[in-house]
């Protein structure tokens, strides 16, 4: 499924959450002679294993990954960050004589700086950030998705608005620029020294949403509220506004019961594999496989 005609090639394989990405890249990396370059922006936290779908220890044994469980969630990351150490690892790959590559992970933003490069964000006042950050905490991400929603429909539609983190780098984005937040992406994407194929992964929608509830069901099974409860003490810290987590927080905190933060889970990863597939849907280039 993999045109090699042109040299020097990254296969980036994306999709939904629970389409099956793990298992379809490492069946691509063995026969490639890859290893798996993951690009999944909760993957890389080393505290965050059953609520991120880490890949199990006979996945990681069969095939070299990684930037997964490589930082620690005090760390700050972003999708610039990734684009200067995904390339540099990608050159030397090549650099040892391999031809084709492979990148597997659903972070449209990751993909989007290793393939197009990232325009330089402009740097929030400290006093902003503290405001839209307590604003989360106070009225909730879905007050604050709102308003990014009058404020720049596109930016509303691309990201994943249950994530405080990128809601809130989204409007200080424009609060201080005066702009789009999606205009900050390059018109002109850069030169790579090397072609990109990328393969979206779907299924059936009833399908799909049957492996998430199945999935959510399987990692509350595996110990997923022990590991948010030993994660309380960095419940704030950008890493961890993520769903899986947040339920989970308010179910510890008595908001919930575990039945409802469970349904929750599920509901809000619905919502995120929606958002996944509308991300992948505006490229012209992106060839789909339904598995």
């Amino acid at each position: 499924f993999i045109d090699l005609s042109m040299g020097r090639k990254l296969v980036i394989i994306t999709g939904p959450t629970a389409v099956g990405k793990t298992d379809f890249c490492i069946e691509a990396a063995l026969k490639y002679g890859s290893p798996v370059i993951s690009c999944d922006s909760r993957q890389i936290y080393k505290e965050m294993t059953i609520g991120t779908a880490v890949p199990d220890a006979s996945q990681l044994a069969a095939v070299k990954h990684y930037f997964i469980h490589s930082i620690h969630v005090t760390e700050p990351y972003s999708s610039g960050q990734y684009e200067i150490d995904a390339l540099t690892l990608i050159d030397r790959l090549f650099g040892e004589g391999r031809e084709t590559l492979v990148m597997c992970g659903g972070s449209g933003f990751y993909i989007d700086a290793v393939c197009n490069g990232l325009d330089c964000l402009p740097v929030p006042p400290p006093e902003l950030r503290e405001e839209l950050t307590q604003r989360v905490k106070t009225e909730g991400v879905g007050a604050l998705a709102e308003e990014l929603r009058r404020l720049d429909p596109k930016a509303w539609e691309a990201i994943d608005i249950h994530n405080g983190q990128r809601v809130v780098r989204a409007l200080e984005t424009i609060m201080i620029s005066g702009r789009s937040f999606t205009e900050f992406k390059l018109r002109e994407p850069k030169k790579r020294d090397f072609e990109i194929e990328k393969i979206c992964l779907t299924r059936p929608r009833e399908v799909l949403y049957s492996r998430i509830n199945e999935r959510v069901t399987s990692m509350v099974n595996a110990g997923l509220e022990d590991e948010v409860r030993s994660l309380l003490p960095y419940r704030d810290l950008p890493a961890l506004q993520t769903v899986g987590y947040k339920e989970m927080f308010d179910y510890i905190d008595g908001k919930t019961s575990l039945d409802e933060a469970v349904r929750l889970i599920q509901r809000n990863t619905r919502h995120y594999a929606k958002k996944q597939l509308t991300w992948w849907k505006r490229y012209s280039d992106v060839k789909w496989i339904e598995l």
